[in-house]
């Protein structure tokens, strides 16, 4: 009923948005004398502000034509590469003779990015992306929004997270790496884990895990704590909604986007409400360019999907309220993933210091559950001041982060050597995780 009501709501609002629209065309006209006066920008801001919060945010573009490497621009595009109705992998194809003319004249190493099926579309990781794209053949997964999936296509959840996972590194194989940012953590080492047990051509060469809820008992968050405190049963009647026509996906049982945007913003919702207002100042003295920066950056945060009922259902299950993973319990498809059979894949963790979603520990603790991975294969990172997005994306992840992540890579890939870590009893000493239970 809600998903009805939340349409039924789009949809009567559109004449008033209609009618800002008009109103933003008229002020902002070059042959409205009245439009540099300070009425005639008040006006104009504030329909541009009424029109963008009451309009529609579809699939962002990647709007990633080029990246500059060695001081050469190389062109790029994006190809479809393999696909199933929930997810589509993307290749960030870079022009050879580009590569040629800026130095690069060996094969790289393919990287399969494993975006985050939490709410928002791949495309949050354009910065993550154009940074991959300097040294690596880029591999991304685009989930489907589930409202647009037909239910004759079925179930997906998150066993079928972990099946897609393996295939698409078979894809990429032998011997890809892959990164998993944020929500995708404990599928993809489930995966890897598999993977590395049957000995598969295809295991990755090293695996990655940004900002990921690997144990989410460690140095819980305000997330976290919601997700333990509710009951199962509590998600299941207040977040799950129908799919209304006329989607392609009547019918179908979702967690939607925009209830997950609702639960986002509500976590800081002050500095949502301190933005739009410094939006509207800045439309209103003329400064474009810090407007355009946040239009930029809420065109992005509000662009979401709706994810399956058992997808979610089951990653709020397994992930935030019985931790299987790293209690050793998960089960996939009748197998217990076991972790300590991976052998030879370097384990790279990345963690913020601020981070208000994945707190410092739950990403660490993956070293923990590599148990017969080597101390020379294991690295750990804290960047310090930086909360979540920026384990992924801003100055601080290209300057950073980024080229941690990319020496690690090379040096698994051509089994260089690599800095001495310190260890106790051959394990990695990290950062203290705090708030262990169970």
């Amino acid at each position: 009923m809600l998903y009805s009501l939340y349409e039924a709501g789009y949809y009567t609002a559109s004449p008033l948005r209609f009618a800002a629209l008009a109103a933003r065309s008229f002020w902002s006209s070059p042959l409205n004398p009245a439009a540099e006066t300070d009425l005639g920008r008040r006006l104009y801001a504030t329909s541009d502000l009424f029109a963008n919060l009451t309009r529609r945010y579809g699939k962002p573009d990647w709007r990633i034509d080029s990246v500059p490497i060695n001081g050469q621009p190389v062109r790029v595009r994006t190809q479809e590469v393999w696909s199933s109705p929930w997810c589509k992998l993307t290749h960030f194809a870079r022009d050879t003779a580009d590569l040629r003319r800026a130095g690069k004249t060996e094969l790289e190493p393919a990287v399969l990015i494993a975006a985050p099926l939490s709410g928002h579309y791949a495309t949050l990781l354009r910065g993550t992306v154009e940074a991959f794209l300097q040294d690596h053949e880029v591999f991304i997964t685009e989930w489907t929004n589930a409202r647009d999936v037909p239910m004759v296509d079925g179930r997906f959840d998150f066993h079928d997270y972990i099946d897609h996972i393996r295939e698409m590194l078979r894809v990429l194989g032998p011997r890809p790496h892959v990164v998993a940012v944020c929500q995708p953590g404990p599928p993809v080492l489930a995966a890897v884990s598999l993977m590395a047990e049957d000995r598969e051509e295809s295991r990755p060469a090293s695996m990655t895990y940004m900002g990921s809820p690997i144990d989410a008992r460690l140095s819980p968050t305000v997330t976290n704590k919601l997700a333990e405190e509710r009951p199962f049963a509590w998600f299941e009647s207040n977040m799950i909604y129908n799919v209304p026509p006329p989607y392609l996906g009547a019918g179908r049982r979702v967690y939607p986007g925009f209830v997950q945007l609702a639960s986002f913003m509500s976590m800081n919702l002050e500095k949502h409400q301190e933005a739009h207002r410094k939006y509207l100042a800045h439309l209103m003295e003329g400064d474009g360019d810090s407007a355009d920066k946040h239009l930029e950056f809420y065109d992005e945060y509000l662009s979401v999907l709706d994810l399956t009922e058992e997808f979610y259902l089951q990653t709020v299950d397994v992930v935030f309220q019985r931790y299987l993973l790293p209690k050793g319990e998960l089960v996939h498809r009748g197998r217990k993933v076991k972790p300590e059979r991976i052998t030879d894949v370097g384990l790279l963790t990345v963690e913020g210091e601020n981070d208000d979603i994945s707190g410092i520990g739950q990403t660490q603790a993956a070293h923990r559950l590599c148990l017969g991975l080597p101390v020379e294969l294991k690295e750990d990172y804290i960047q310090p001041h930086v909360g979540h997005y920026g384990v992924f994306n801003g100055k601080r992840f290209r300057e950073e982060i980024y080229p941690r992540v990319r020496d690690f890579i090379r040096r698994t890939e051509h089994g260089l050597p690599r800095p001495k870590l310190a260890t106790r009893g051959g394990e990695v000493v990290a950062m203290p995780q705090r708030g262990a239970k169970g």
